[in-house]
């Protein structure tokens, strides 16, 4: 199969879909790889790198649409890539489709195979896929805060962990996952009181057991969040319904129970946001201010150290691509892990929580027959 490298064109996202050294595995399996010229100089990967690797450079976008049988991505396309798409091919990257219905459309009229990193599954029920880069969220989104606490950049002027004689900050996670954990990780570690509030009694054991009691562990309802945000200093929304729009866990007027000054981190902003006032931003201009609390909502927060992430998104997405390339479509059939990560085929949504999100908005939608 020939296989697509374009380079990632979202606000400062520097990631990359496949490495040199995956490109490697995909030319050692007998596949053609087009990259885009300085497609991987985010993680200071030269066009040479590449072509010691065996892909061949291209010089534009477009040629590497062209020609390609799948693209391979990090991001969901952009405008001027899904109007490039067309139906004889499989596209590979992360979608966020319940949040995203312009994009939604676009890939619906391209008639294209759409497979979104975030939904593919595995044997236990997890999201392998989605796993690393919610890895690298979590503890970026405890750096974030701590930048925002600051005084030049808006803050409160407070330090996460505090010093001898000063109390330190008030962390509050919502959501014990993946994001969850590592947060809570970085949090504990930078010397911050930290809090997880999550809907599962097991969940909540197991992060008790591996954080070694060094967190407070809440059952998650109205009134334990109304109490942690009022004493909190930063929150981080970190809930995920796979493949759904993140529900609304915090609200407009309970802003007004936390103090001024407070940071909000949304690490679901990519799925909508678990925030009623949150909205997407950049790397360029990543946070903005309602009702006194500050917002971070960047949608790409991985993007920021890409080349930690492009390396640990390779080493989760190889085995599946490798999958594709060899086997085309036939490859769904044959795993229901992959297939699980389909979310357009033919001009139809296929992936129920996405249609469950926005098919009363492009006028009803079925999957496809099995």
């Amino acid at each position: 199969m020939r296989i697509g490298v374009p380079k990632e064109i979202k606000v400062h996202e520097y990631r990359v879909g496949l490495t040199p050294a995956s490109v490697r595995e995909y030319v050692a399996m007998g596949h053609e790889v087009l990259v885009e010229a300085q497609a991987g100089a985010g993680i200071a990967a030269g066009d040479d790198d590449y072509r010691a690797a065996g892909a061949r450079i291209v010089a534009t976008a477009p040629e590497v649409f062209a020609a390609a049988e799948m693209i391979v991505k990090v991001k969901e396309p952009q405008p001027s890539e899904w109007t490039q798409l067309r139906a004889d091919q499989i596209l590979f990257t992360y979608l966020h489709l319940a949040s995203d219905l312009e994009q939604t459309r676009g890939l619906i009229a391209s008639g294209c195979t759409a497979i979104a990193y975030e939904t593919v599954t595995d044997a236990q029920g997890g999201l392998p896929l989605l796993v690393p880069m919610s890895e690298v969220a979590g503890r970026l989104s405890i750096e974030a805060a701590a930048l925002a606490l600051r005084r030049h950049t808006g803050g409160r002027g407070l330090l996460l962990g505090g010093v001898p004689g000063v109390p330190p900050a008030r962390v509050v996670i919502i959501g014990g996952g993946t994001v969850g954990i590592h947060a809570a990780r970085m949090a504990i570690g930078l010397g911050a009181e930290t809090t997880i509030l999550d809907r599962s009694l097991p969940r909540l054991r197991v992060l008790d057991e591996v954080l070694g009691g060094r967190v407070r562990t809440r059952y998650s309802h109205a009134e334990a969040i109304e109490h942690e945000l009022r004493a909190a200093d930063v929150v981080i929304g970190a809930v995920l319904v796979p493949g759904a729009k993140a529900p609304r866990i915090v609200t407009r007027p309970m802003l007004a129970m936390m103090k001024p000054g407070t940071v909000i981190v949304d690490v679901a902003i990519d799925q909508g946001g678990c925030f009623e006032t949150s909205r997407p931003t950049t790397h360029a201009d990543p946070t903005y201010v309602v009702d006194g609390i500050i917002h971070y909502c960047v949608a790409n927060m991985p993007g920021a150290v890409p080349l930690t992430s492009s390396h640990a998104l390779n080493h989760a997405t190889l085995p599946f691509g490798l999958r594709l390339a060899a086997k085309g479509l036939a490859a769904l059939d044959e795993d229901p892990h992959l297939r699980a990560g389909l979310n357009v085929q033919r001009g139809r949504l296929i992936h129920p929580a996405v249609i469950e999100s926005l098919g009363p908005l492009l006028g009803g939608s079925r999957p496809l027959a099995a």
